[in-house]
């Protein structure tokens, strides 16, 4: 299978993403996948059911100060990304604001979300990378940003694999990651949805304590042999 291209910005990233219930199902089977692997420092992708009142979120947190949230609200779905060494950074200009064009044209109804707390430092706000797309939306979209040739806003780095979507590439990822050979048909038992089972789990990674596992997964909202998802 021929790797797909990785999005360079936040532009390239908004027309490689799938349809919404496509991206969340893809959220989740990455936070299943790094509950079973057991990272060392914490699970790389997670997946939180009840983030807010009616809102789910996909979560990555590589432990260095990168980071995205997508969050599937019921107003449509807010995507952002920080990537701490971006030269689009906000700590990178006097006046600590985010850079232009991010969100000059994000809905009102997804305005509140720059200000909540988990993205926010004191009172900055954090972001490299903004998209959404509203529920009567038919594409997704992100602010008139623009870019010369030394600006990278660190959409490569943080959303490579969830963009590529494929077993292969959670398997080129997480190999480096936590340094193992992964079964890459369990892998693609786990991007399927398919109910995780002990044998899927002591697969991908034989050290860990399935019932333990079993829970944490389950959490997540993917769906568990013997319980209902």
């Amino acid at each position: 299978m021929t790797a797909a291209p990785c999005p360079g910005t936040v532009h390239e990233l908004i027309t490689v993403l799938p349809d919404v219930p496509t991206l969340r199902a893809r959220c989740r089977a990455l936070a299943a996948l790094e509950a079973v692997s057991g990272g060392r420092y914490g699970s790389y992708f997670d997946y939180d059911p009840g983030w807010g009142p009616g809102t789910e979120a996909g979560l990555m947190n590589n432990a260095a100060g990168d980071e995205y949230a997508i969050l599937f609200t019921p107003d449509g779905v807010f995507g952002r990304g920080f990537d701490h060494e971006s030269s689009m950074s906000p700590y990178t200009n006097e006046g600590m604001t985010l850079w232009p064009g991010l969100v000059d044209t994000l809905p009102e109804v997804f305005r509140p979300l720059l200000d909540e707390p988990a993205f926010c430092d004191d009172e900055v706000r954090v972001a490299t990378v903004v998209f959404w797309r509203e529920t009567h939306d038919t594409a997704w979209r992100a602010g008139p940003v623009e870019y010369d040739e030394y600006d990278d806003d660190g959409t490569g780095h943080l959303f490579h694999v969830l963009a590529a979507g494929t077993p292969e590439a959670y398997q080129a990822f997480a190999e480096r990651y936590h340094a193992r050979r992964l079964d890459l048909d369990a892998i693609r038992h786990v991007f399927a949805l398919e109910p995780l089972t002990d044998a899927v789990v002591t697969t991908l990674n034989p050290e860990a304590d399935p019932a333990v596992v079993a829970r944490a997964v389950a959490a997540t909202g993917y769906p568990v042999e013997g319980r209902p998802m």
